[in-house]
């Protein structure tokens, strides 16, 4: 069932996309807009994970380009490169159409929008996806998610760590058996949608890219809370939903198919509370929270099960006093 709210957050594995964009840029820095990207990858994927097309240039930044010891490109090397107002348009190509995906996506579409914006090109990126994210959700069992960690879990050669174009290709051979396992565990990809971008003062500001749960918990229901979840029934569009620590799922992916379902996400346990998804029985946190203020706990899968079947709720507008709409007065 889609929620009518505004923003459509993550799309389970199994659903069709439009093909992916994966992205690698070295930079002269860590601050967008300041610091400088040196060389920059981009590879066409069919939705799949099967390379289309692709792109891999030195850039001449014009600054000093940093930490020479972890990307190995010199000024001397840089000098005379294409500038990124030579190359933003057959980079445009490349992620027309596709939703973006990087390692860390935070940082390599932040210093792509700051680029993008200095030499007024506009980049035709709606969606992007973390491949950190999406390898968390994974449960393999790793000792951390970084790329070289994943390569050699997948058994992916990696030739030179720090290098735009091969960590570009190894992400793109890496994706394709990630999302073979994504669909078969029936997970959701962290595919969230971007807006427009401004850099006021030379510094970014990127809301759209903010972590999932502060955006969740500002993002308004379209459904009246029908109050509590009761056992034994099913889950209604409108109630308001609480994470506990205690879950074996990724927040962000519980988030996203709270919004989806047409429920609400809530950060805080009180009165209002329809229930808290959790998998023990906690001495603290919000699962703890729920049992004094007696708010139902449900675990994740069963959770999950439940989103299966979520029966409609009443739309916010259905509460209007239509006699006093001359006031203006909406009655919630």
């Amino acid at each position: 069932m889609s929620s009518t709210a505004g923003h459509r957050w993550g799309r389970p594995a199994d659903a069709p996309g439009s093909g992916w964009a994966v992205v690698d840029v070295e930079t002269s820095g860590f601050r967008p807009g300041q610091a400088r990207i040196v060389s920059i990858a981009a590879l066409a994927l069919s939705d799949d994970g099967n390379v289309e097309k692709s792109f891999y240039s030195l850039l001449d930044p014009g600054v000093d380009p940093g930490p020479t010891h972890v990307h190995g490109l010199t000024a001397e090397m840089l000098a005379g490169q294409p500038t990124f107002a030579d190359v933003a348009g057959d980079l445009v190509e490349v992620l027309r159409g596709r939703t973006l995906v990087a390692h860390n996506v935070g940082f390599d579409y932040s210093f792509l929008a700051a680029e993008a914006e200095m030499v007024s090109a506009e980049l035709p990126v709606e969606t992007v996806m973390c491949t950190v994210e999406l390898g968390r959700r994974l449960d393999l069992g790793l000792e951390n998610l970084k790329l070289e960690t994943l390569a050699a879990h997948w058994g992916v050669t990696q030739m030179r760590p720090h290098d735009a174009l091969d960590d570009a290709m190894v992400l793109a051979q890496i994706l394709k058996p990630v999302l073979v396992r994504a669909r078969e565990h029936r997970k959701w990809l962290p595919v969230h949608p971007v807006s427009r971008r401004t850099w006021p003062n030379g510094r970014v500001t990127h809301d759209e890219l903010r972590p999932l749960k502060a955006v969740a918990a500002r993002t308004p229901c379209p459904y009246a809370n029908p109050g509590r979840f009761v056992a034994g029934r099913p889950l209604v569009q409108g109630m308001r939903v609480a994470l506990a620590a205690e879950v074996g799922h990724t927040h962000e992916e519980l988030i996203e198919r709270i919004l989806h379902a047409g429920l609400a996400y809530t950060e805080a346990v009180d009165a209002h509370t329809s229930l808290v998804v959790c998998d023990d029985v906690p001495d603290q946190g919000k699962g703890y929270q729920a049992g004094e203020l007696g708010v139902p706990l449900l675990s994740a899968p069963e959770f999950l099960r439940g989103l299966e079947s979520v029966v409609g709720g009443a739309d916010i507008e259905e509460f209007t006093d239509t006699s006093a709409a001359d006031d203006q007065f909406t009655l919630f």
